[in-house]
């Protein structure tokens, strides 16, 4: 309808003058807007006279042509701008997309290594020097093997301390943490880990109690830090990202590792193995057990791909 389009062109110029909003964003509104306006034609309807069980159809209809939640969230974000705009000018009653929200999406299944896979990265040993080895070595089995978000890793002292945010017991074969929220938690290490944090330790060389002179804040953290780089700062979570992506693709994995992906893989292999899904809660410093009910996902898809692999009846080949 002709008014329609007047009433668009007269927003978007609003948006983008008024507003100011960069003109990538103007465009979005643009498409959000086409889609409200074919929507409202193959009524017809004027978009004035737009209400809210219409809005409800054309998200239905969105949603079973595959279009994802998030999506739907963003065009309803461009129709609720807009109509809000109308409402100033006194063009409708109300706003018919308020409280219209959008289908929810289906979290994501974590991304996690297979058994064989994460075992073949912390066995991997590199051709780099001994020193690089030893630090990114321990890095991977603490990451693997005790669960840590990269947050935590980096935040890791040599010692406990006041200052410290997080240390290693290797007498305990402990580590401790301060997790989200600023809560703490002590996850066991395995004695691959506590094996590749003595190698580390050895190589790191002391930490050393600090000079007479005053030094910068970041030389006096870096002497603290478990990990650090070669010139003595603490290691940033970029960083280990970037040496753990590294150390994946010479190691063959099939696909670049990230650490939280490790993070994964120790929650979903713990959980195959025992099943206590209480436990993976605390070794990963869920605050709710909702969060961590996501790896049965992923343990079911164990599963499926071992009845797949396994079961006459799975691996027949259908003679249609």
């Amino acid at each position: 309808m002709a008014g329609d389009a007047a009433l668009v062109a007269r927003y978007l110029e609003y948006v983008q003058v008024e507003k100011r909003l960069a003109a990538r964003t103007v465009t979005l509104y643009a498409l959000d807007l086409q889609k409200l306006c074919a929507f409202a034609a193959q009524i017809p309807i004027a978009l004035c006279q737009v209400r809210n069980a219409h809005v409800r159809r054309w998200v239905a209809q969105m949603h079973s042509g595959g279009r994802s939640g998030r999506g739907i969230a963003l065009i309803l974000s461009g129709w609720r701008g807009f109509y809000a705009w109308l409402g100033r000018q006194a063009l409708v009653p109300s706003n018919p997309v308020l409280d219209v929200r959008s289908p929810k999406s289906p979290k994501p299944v974590p991304k996690a290594l297979g058994v064989d896979d994460a075992v073949q990265l912390a066995d991997f040993q590199s051709a780099d020097d001994p020193w690089l080895e030893a630090r990114d070595a321990a890095m991977v089995e603490l990451l693997y093997g005790s669960g840590l978000r990269v947050g935590e890793l980096v935040g890791l002292d040599v010692v406990a301390s006041s200052r410290a945010k997080g240390w290693v017991d290797l007498q305990a074969a402990e580590v401790h943490v301060l997790g989200k929220g600023a809560k703490r938690r002590s996850v066991p290490l395995g004695r691959k880990a506590v094996q590749a944090l003595q190698r580390w330790l050895e190589l790191r060389g002391p930490m050393g109690t600090g000079p007479a002179l005053p030094v910068p804040d970041s030389a006096a953290d870096g002497a603290a830090a478990l990990f650090n780089g070669r010139r003595g700062t603490r290691l940033s979570a970029h960083s280990v990202w970037q040496r753990l992506q590294r150390r994946s693709q010479l190691a063959g994995t099939p696909t670049p590792v990230h650490p939280h992906m490790l993070r994964h893989s120790f929650a979903s292999h713990v959980l195959q193995s025992s099943g206590d899904l209480r436990a993976v809660q605390d070794l990963l410093g869920h605050a709710n057990i909702a969060t961590t009910q996501v790896y049965t996902r992923l343990d079911f898809q164990h599963l499926a791909a071992t009845y797949d692999a396994a079961h006459p009846r799975a691996r027949a080949k259908s003679k249609a």
